[in-house]
């Protein structure tokens, strides 16, 4: 990996964990560890070009009907590739199909990029992600296979411990917080060969007293209500949060010009 490399464009694909949820600005929109990392590059490199295609919702098959051809055709300095996590959700997942489809978007993405990123997600703490851990280290061991195959970077999010702290994920349990976001950000940074401005991204965060039997029991009828109720009900009549929303940033454009 080339230290202290120079980019002139970023253009990264994927579902909200690249949208940017839940790292909400004031003005409702959300920012994200991407535009976090595109605002660093663009430091580094006037002219610096940026497009962000993520939607909320999508399922790898989605990302490679609607996002992945339109990122190889911008032939960007760097392309983000996030996907499959959705799929490992479901109820029904057939694993094979995520594989085929995840390697059809590799090899479309690194030929077309100087560099391929691809992630292992974070995963948070809880009962949530013990049902699903199976299905998840099946999908990061095709991101490891397929990176050794590409000469795409791979970054381990999921094995960051400070990832999967509670602490830094929003109520909905699903989204990383604002901080969450910047470490990820971070991360990717490193991986691209630029120099660490926070080399303990990943280290565990100080502990705190845990909220009391009061407290996590209101914050669980919360989640229930709010979150886990419309998710179960979006995959019952098959809809997703992200139906009929266009791309973040469909366009590769001067960065300065996709200000938040």
């Amino acid at each position: 990996m080339q230290t202290n490399p120079t980019h002139a464009s970023l253009v990264t694909v994927g579902d909200s964990f690249t949208e940017g949820m839940s790292d909400l600005l004031p003005d409702g929109s959300y920012r994200g560890w991407a535009d976090l990392l595109a605002a660093r590059m663009a430091a580094r490199s006037p002219g610096f070009r940026y497009a962000n295609l993520a939607v909320r919702g999508k399922l790898i098959g989605q990302i490679v009907d609607e996002q992945v051809d339109v990122a190889a055709a911008m032939g960007a300095d760097v392309i983000t590739l996030v996907g499959g996590l959705n799929d490992t959700l479901r109820p029904k997942c057939d694993m094979a199909r995520v594989r085929d489809l995840l390697t059809q978007a590799v090899e479309r993405l690194a030929p077309n990029c100087e560099q391929l990123v691809l992630m292992r997600s974070p995963g948070r703490q809880g009962p949530v992600l013990e049902r699903f851990r199976p299905r998840m280290e099946a999908l990061f061991a095709i991101i490891d296979d397929l990176s050794k195959e590409h000469g795409a970077v791979v970054v381990d999010l999921y094995g960051a411990d400070s990832l999967a702290d509670p602490r830094l994920w929003d109520v909905d349990r699903l989204h990383l917080t604002a901080e969450g976001h910047r470490r990820v950000a971070e991360a990717v940074w490193q991986s691209l060969g630029y120099e660490p401005e926070d080399p303990e991204w990943h280290a565990p965060i100080p502990a705190t007293p845990p909220p009391g039997w009061i407290m996590r029991r209101t914050a669980d009828v919360r989640f229930a209500r709010q979150y886990l109720l419309p998710w179960i009900g979006r995959r019952l009549t098959g809809r997703s949060s992200g139906d009929g929303l266009p791309p973040k940033r469909p366009e590769l454009l001067p960065y300065e010009d996709l200000a938040p």
